[in-house]
């Protein structure tokens, strides 16, 4: 079969099964987009098979497992994420009420919200990925050098913006600046 033949079966393909994947995404996900990001991952997975995609009606019974599959490995992913941010979240709140003999454990997140989203990008790299500046400057295609400084600023704003929402918490934002920066 030639690419033009390929092309012209995936279009008729798609156009045929499109509303009902996403029917069955749509019902499957928390979102809206995710439902729109299994589907695009079934097509996209569907493309590069298109020689093991069969015809007619057996042919959407095929993208109903390719996109029931998509979709575990989507909840998986879900799921990892969910107890990672849990893990984080009882770490962050650990710390928190540890250093500042506060139960306010929303000043760490509202301290964030006031970040640019790259210093943002930078400090969770750098304490929630657990990168060095090394690694830091590699994800971000820059120098080490250019990471360490940003990363420095990044957490210098941090402080600032935690001393802001909760004054109390002056000395944890010292200490994670001193911290951090030893490393």
């Amino acid at each position: 079969m030639s690419e033009q033949d390929d092309r012209s079966r995936f279009e008729a393909v798609y156009r045929r099964t499109y509303e009902q994947l996403l029917g069955y995404a749509v019902r499957r996900c928390s979102s809206p987009e995710d439902a729109a990001d299994v589907v695009a991952e079934t097509y996209v997975i569907a493309w590069r098979r298109i020689t093991e995609l069969p015809g007619g009606e057996d042919g959407k019974l095929w993208l109903y497992g390719v996109a029931r599959r998509v979709l575990a490995n989507h909840q998986r992913g879900e799921r990892r994420r969910l107890t990672r941010h849990t893990e984080l979240t009882s770490e962050i709140e650990h710390l928190y009420t540890a250093t500042s003999g506060h139960g306010e454990q929303d000043g760490v997140g509202e301290a964030m919200g006031m970040l640019a989203d790259s210093d943002r990008e930078l400090l969770a790299l750098a304490l929630w990925e657990g990168l060095d500046p090394g690694e830091i400057a590699t994800v971000l295609n820059c120098s080490r050098n250019a990471a360490r400084i940003r990363l420095h600023r990044a957490r210098k704003r941090f402080a600032k913006a935690l001393e802001k929402t909760h004054p109390s918490a002056a000395r944890f934002a010292s200490r994670l600046l001193t911290e951090k920066e030893s490393r």
